[in-house]
């Protein structure tokens, strides 16, 4: 799999780098707020969706690659739902959004499976997400119930 750098700088950019970590597993441990930096990284194994689509049926038709997720201009940051006493915690990523708020600033936000929620208030969208080593094989790929929930 080739390695990916990308950038945003609003919130299309932005859905593209939440499109390629969806369904990404990090620790608790693995994400940092630098608050005199104005910066929030996050490490995590992302699934690669773009290689399982290509309906390749060898034992290599699932990956997984170690990327890092940095975000700049990032005011603050809170977590709900989420134990952050619990650096090996294991998180599941969906998706990331932004929600505006006096332009350019509002909220970037990172969903994860459970219902645990990570929201930095940013001064605006500036996320950079890099891969940081070779794929490895994996036997599962993530399945997501899409019925209703009740």
């Amino acid at each position: 799999m080739d390695q990916l750098k990308l950038a945003a700088l609003d919130a299309d950019d932005l859905a593209v780098i939440s499109a390629h970590m969806q369904d990404a597993v990090l620790l608790v441990g693995d994400m940092k707020f630098l608050p005199g930096r104005k910066q929030f990284a996050v490490v995590a194994n992302r699934f690669d969706w773009e290689h399982a689509e290509n309906g390749r049926a060898d034992e290599d038709a699932f990956q997984r690659q170690r990327s890092g997720l940095h975000f700049n201009r990032v005011v603050s940051a809170k977590a709900i739902g989420i134990n952050q006493k619990r650096d090996d915690g294991v998180l599941e990523l969906l998706s990331i959004t932004f929600e505006p708020g006096d332009e350019p600033s509002g909220q970037i936000v990172l969903a994860f499976a459970g219902g645990g929620t990570l929201r930095l208030d940013v001064e605006c969208i500036e996320v950079q997400m890099s891969d940081l080593g070779p794929a490895w094989s994996t036997q599962s790929k993530p399945e997501h119930d899409l019925r209703e929930q009740t």
